[in-house]
Order: C-alpha cells, then structure tokens, then sequence
C-alpha cells in the first residue's frame, strides 16, 4: 500500500544520507519534496502542512546540522513525525488494543459505510477476540436494509466458530440490539459484536439509528471501518461519523491493496481516534493490530522485524519446528524438511510480504518483481518436491539425470528448475552441517545469546540495525536503534 510513497521518500532520503554535510536550505528542499510525497499519497492537506512545519522546524536546528551524520538524524526525525501522525502518541508507537475491561457482556459497535468490509471485520474481529483473548464472543447482524446480511454474518460465524444471534425476519434493528443483549446475558458471553448497517453515503437516517443502538447497547468501543482504498474521502466519513458517535477506534480495511495510503496517514490526525485493527487480506485471519511504529519503519524501508517474528510464531507448528531443530542438531537436512520450510514461508505470507519487512529490501524486492520471481516460485518449488518419490525426497544424492526428467516433467518445470533446487537444497544442508560442527542447536543459541552476531559484525550503534548495549548492529541501515541488542534478545522475548 505505502510503496509509491515509500520509493520517494527513499530518493529523497537518499540524496541527504549521501552529503557529509548539510545546511538549512538542503533540508528545506528536502521537506518540501517530502510535502510533495505526502501531497500524491492522498495525505490530507492540512495534516501534510503540520507535519512538514513540526519536521522542519526540528531539523534545521544547529544540533542536526552540525552533527556528524546529519543525513541519519533528519530520517529519525521524519520517522518519529511519521508514527506520532499515525498514533503514536496514545501507545508509544505501539498498536491501541481493544478495551474489554466492563462486565460481561462487552458490547462491541461496529458502523461505517456500506461495502467497508463492515460484516467481515466483525467476524475477523470475532475469531481474535476468541482466539488471542481466549473469550467467549456472540454476532448479531443489525443489517435489515442490505439483501442477505444476516445471512452473510451467519455463515461467517460458522466459519470462524462463534455463535450468532438466531435471525428473525421483520426486526427493527434496535429490536435485535435489546434481544442480543438478552441472549448474550442468558448464554454468559463475554464479548457482544453488533454489525450495524451501512448506506452508500452518510445520511441523517443512517445516524439516528447508530444513536438509538448506542442508547440501547451502551457500547464499550465503537469502532468505524473505513475501506482505504477510498483515498481522501474515508477521512471526510470518519470526520462525518466522529461528529455523531463517540468512536472509540478504526479498522482499516484492504490494507493489502495499492491505495497510496493517504487515508491511513491522516485517519489518526484527523479524528483524533486511534488506528486500532488493519484488514490485510480476504482470509478470516488477515486482520492484524495496527503499530504505528512499525508501519512507519515499513514506509522508511526499515523493515519490521518484530512482525516477522510474531507471523512466524502464528503461523509455525511447534511440533514442525521441534523435530525441525532435532534434525538441525544432527546435521540432517532432507528434501522432506526443505519442503516444510518452503510452506512456511507461504503460510506467513509469501516472499513478498517478507522481503517488504526484511530492512533495507526495497531494493531486493523490486529486483525480485523484475526478473518474475514471485510467490509463484515457492508453488513450482513445492510441485518438483512432491513430484519426487519418498526414498528420493530422504536421499536426494539419488537424483541422478534420468529421475531428474521424470521429476520435470511431473511437475510441469524444466531440468534446469530441478537442478536449481537440488542446489539450495544442498546449500542449506552444508549450513546444517556446519550447525552440528558448532556443537549443534546449543552452540547456535550461544552463539546468538552471547551477541555472536551483533559481535561479529560491528556497525554505527544507535544508527545501525542492533543499537544495543554492545553498540553491534548491521551498517547502512539507519533509525532502527530501538531494536534489541542483539536475535537471541528477540528469540528469548518471543
């Protein structure tokens, strides 16, 4: 979503990192091309105006200008503007939560506008809320006006396993509201979603009715969803919204599309209402908390690491991972275990989703992007493996040039595909291999804990990747001095 913008400001970044020094009217240019950035990617006006000002007015101080990397500071500056306009404010950078402390039943309000995305939030939202809250959740459709609503949120429900209140032909929406209390109560739910109805455009009959809900639900949060891809005008609904009903919080859907990102940008400073929940795809998981900081570092090109490892805790069996790790103790590493590797990186979402979070990959994921490397890759990968037999896919030395056809064309790839596999099957079996000479998993988890790593290769300190107490860190990649010292500090966390 933010990538138009985050190629302009890393041109512009660019040019400042490259000058050993820099005075008022190099960075005056600087920030204006970054207003012109803000200005394409939809930001609104003036939301754009006030960050620039506040920006501006800090580095052009004598403490930048005259520091020995001025180039970094103005990036650091830019990015703590960045997750202040995004939210930061409330939580440090870190995602606002959902406020769940009030006798049971909690009363969740979902509004916004028809076509949001308003009755898959709520079931998303339903299965987190189970899920990671570990609490009892109930949906009640409140929509009478949309054709098959309740309807849709029922098989949603079934979907994600949670409960919905039982339809009833004719009920006015506050009706339904006052009997999904009722059922919430006599079943001990814990949390209570009500989806709302939506209109095309806001309208004062559509506000009445969230009014009347509300008098009757009392809501703990009431959240709007706003489909980003709207640009400019999801800010003038959720200013519309905001002016009739106590929000309490956003969710932003098709945060996985190609918006310019402008209403994300200028949601925050111009409801003065958190971010909340970003909807990053169609799957009933593909709902995420929204972090400010780590969607400004995304939008620097700093990668985010952290999420990184929280996909990879979601999506990773830990029975795989432990035989995985017994296998890695012993320097074994089989066809079987490159395959289970290759899934993973599917289930958490891809190469491109990866590579948009690893630091400093702008560059590499748009290499990737023109030689037609893609997601499609890991699937041709997959097929070549599953083409191969069970003793091939155990022994791989068996491969010889007659199986190698036969496996070809079993998956529909060329031999040159077989043999590229083959390849990086036995790289990552000679860096097994070398695990087990290091004293296997023990050995890697001192070499990590004792800051290996980070030790091994010095960098900038608080400009570069590590930042830690051990000043380690990878150079060329600036403003990440919040990351912990060294992977066996974020391996220990997790």
């Amino acid at each position: 979503m933010f990538d138009t913008l985050s190629d302009r400001l890393g041109g512009v970044f660019d040019k400042l990192r490259g000058r050993g020094a820099l005075n008022e009217q190099d960075v005056r240019e600087a920030m204006r091309e970054v207003r012109i950035a803000l200005l394409e990617a939809d930001v609104a006006l003036p939301v754009a105006r006030r960050f620039i000002d506040e920006v501006t007015e800090k580095a052009v101080g004598q403490s930048v200008l005259r520091s020995v990397t001025p180039g970094q500071q103005v990036v650091k500056i830019v990015n703590d503007a960045l997750i202040d306009m995004l939210g930061g404010g409330e939580g440090g950078g870190e995602a606002v939560g959902l406020d769940l402390n009030a006798a049971p039943p909690v009363v969740i309000m979902m509004v916004g506008l028809q076509g949001s995305g308003k009755t898959t939030s709520t079931a998303k939202l339903a299965k987190l809320i189970k899920e990671k809250h570990g609490k009892k959740a109930m949906m009640a459709s409140l929509d009478v006006n949309r054709p098959a609503a309740q309807e849709q949120l029922k098989v949603l429900g079934e979907q994600v396993g949670v409960a919905t209140l039982p339809i009833i032909a004719g009920q006015a929406p506050v009706d339904i509201a006052t009997r999904a209390l009722n059922a919430a109560k006599l079943q001990a739910v814990d949390v209570l979603l009500l989806d709302t109805a939506g209109r095309l455009h806001v309208d004062q009959a559509l506000m009445e009715e969230m009014k009347a809900v509300s008098a009757i639900s009392a809501p703990k949060e009431t959240l709007l969803v706003v489909d980003s891809l709207t640009g400019q005008d999801a800010v003038n609904v959720a200013q519309s919204f905001a002016g009739q009903v106590s929000l309490t919080g956003v969710i932003l859907t098709r945060m996985d599309g190609d918006a310019r990102g402008g209403a994300a940008l200028s949601m925050r400073a111009v409801t003065g209402k958190p971010i909340k929940f970003a909807g990053t795809g169609e799957k009933m998981d593909a709902i995420e908390p929204f972090h400010p900081s780590r969607v400004a570092n995304r939008i620097l090109g700093m990668g985010d690491i952290v999420s990184i490892v929280e996909k990879a805790a979601a999506t990773i069996e830990v029975e795989d991972a432990e035989k995985l790790a017994q296998r890695m103790a012993k320097g074994q590493f089989d066809m079987n275990d490159l395959r289970m590797q290759l899934r993973q990186m599917q289930n958490m979402g891809g190469l491109g989703m990866l590579a948009g979070m690893m630091p400093g990959m702008k560059k590499a994921k748009a290499a990737m992007a023109a030689s037609g490397m893609d997601d499609r890759v890991l699937l041709r990968m997959d097929a070549i493996i599953g083409s191969m037999t069970p003793k091939e896919r155990a022994k791989p030395e068996l491969l010889n040039a007659k199986r190698k056809i036969r496996i070809a064309n079993g998956s529909g790839t060329q031999v040159q595909d077989v043999n590229k596999l083959i390849k990086m099957h036995q790289e990552m079996e000679r860096a097994m291999k070398q695990i087990k000479k290091m004293g296997g998993l023990k050995g890697l988890a001192a070499m990590f804990g004792k800051g290996g790593l980070d030790a091994a290769m010095p960098g900038p300190g608080a400009q570069g990747l590590g930042g830690g107490a051990n000043g380690g860190g990878l150079p060329g990649l600036p403003g990440m001095g919040n990351m912990p010292a060294n992977l066996g500090d974020l391996l220990k966390k997790k």
